[in-house]
């Protein structure tokens, strides 16, 4: 089927649940879009080079137009409506021709656009940045924006294209894939150790202050197996920044519970007790159903998920064995 025939079969998927006949005007639409893809109108202004009040008018008239809304107020900003993903489907195609008109040639295979993501600290430099990277290369009109924090996947998750989360999410009108695992071990510091003593069992580490996330602020259950653990430690230096855990580890402060893909890129980190204390944890990617249609996210979660996978030794703490 052409591009167009099948435009013309979405758009009449559209209206049939409309109950005027006018067909939607093609800019209204990509307006839409634009907003589904931030979730907010003053970014989707941004990125159209439109101001806000324009954009508000633009989906007042689209809703006119199929008489029904096409979108929901949440918390995190702006979500579709059944009809206003209908109505994207109809969008992307409109998007996908005016695309092909102004390319040809080499540039007809070029990624571009924003890609939006978010993910944890150590996901974030550690696999993020190498793969992405590597993608730009042979994509270099490609942008990727990463936000980097520690929760639970969002059940709203508006402006984000893909989300990498610890622990299995439970999401609904989105899709989640495992990437992969990781481990957590014990380290203290060359320096630390020679002051202090190396622990011989669990019983002697628990002597020493613990350098993890702020128990008060910990959004992801997965990561409060120190509280499990090693329930009497106390608490040291605490943070919601892995790579203040790792420098902090590292400075001496106590013994830190740490992603060994991390704490193993620095010689003078000692990991303990590897038997007893080796937490593994999944990494999940979430990503919005119609931004996987997009190709830039698309090839942006392929190269997260090979990444990982290239990576596993270091995830499992395996590269200094």
């Amino acid at each position: 089927m052409t591009t167009c025939a099948h435009f013309i079969c979405i758009l009449a998927d559209v209206l049939d649940s409309a109950a005027t006949s006018p067909a939607p005007n093609p800019d209204d639409l990509l307006v839409l879009l634009a907003v589904s893809r931030t979730g907010r109108f003053t970014s989707a202004a941004e990125s159209l080079g439109l101001n806000h009040t324009t954009v508000s008018r633009r989906i007042a008239a689209l809703e006119k137009t199929l008489a029904g809304r096409v979108l929901s107020r949440t918390v995190g900003g702006w979500e579709l409506t059944e009809l206003g993903r209908r109505a994207v489907l109809a969008a992307e195609e409109v998007e996908s021709a005016i695309v092909a008109l102004g390319n040809t040639g080499e540039d007809s295979r070029q990624l571009s656009g924003v890609v939006r993501m978010s993910a944890t600290d150590g996901f974030s430099a550690y696999i993020a940045t190498p793969a992405i990277t590597a993608l730009r290369r042979q994509h270099p009109n490609l942008s990727v924006e990463i936000l980097t924090v520690t929760r639970r996947a969002m059940q709203h998750r508006s402006g984000l294209d893909i989300e990498v989360v610890v622990g299995a999410p439970q999401v609904h009108r989105a899709e989640a894939v495992k990437l992969g695992e990781y481990v957590l071990g014990m380290y203290a510091s060359r320096d630390y150790l020679t002051q202090f003593g190396t622990p011989a069992d669990a019983a002697e580490l628990m002597e020493h202050p613990l350098v993890y996330f702020v128990d008060s602020m910990l959004q992801v259950d997965d990561l409060d197996a120190p509280r499990r653990l090693v329930p009497t430690m106390r608490d040291s230096i605490s943070s919601t920044n892995v790579f203040v855990h790792v420098e902090a580890t590292r400075a001496g402060s106590g013994i830190g519970f740490l992603p060994c893909f991390m704490a193993d890129r620095h010689a003078d980190l000692v990991r303990l007790l590897p038997d007893e204390f080796a937490e593994q944890l999944p990494y999940w990617m979430v990503l919005r159903s119609e931004s996987l249609r997009q190709p830039a996210v698309a090839a942006v979660a392929d190269a997260l998920r090979d990444r990982t996978a290239a990576s596993e030794a270091a995830l499992l703490g395996l590269s200094r064995r």
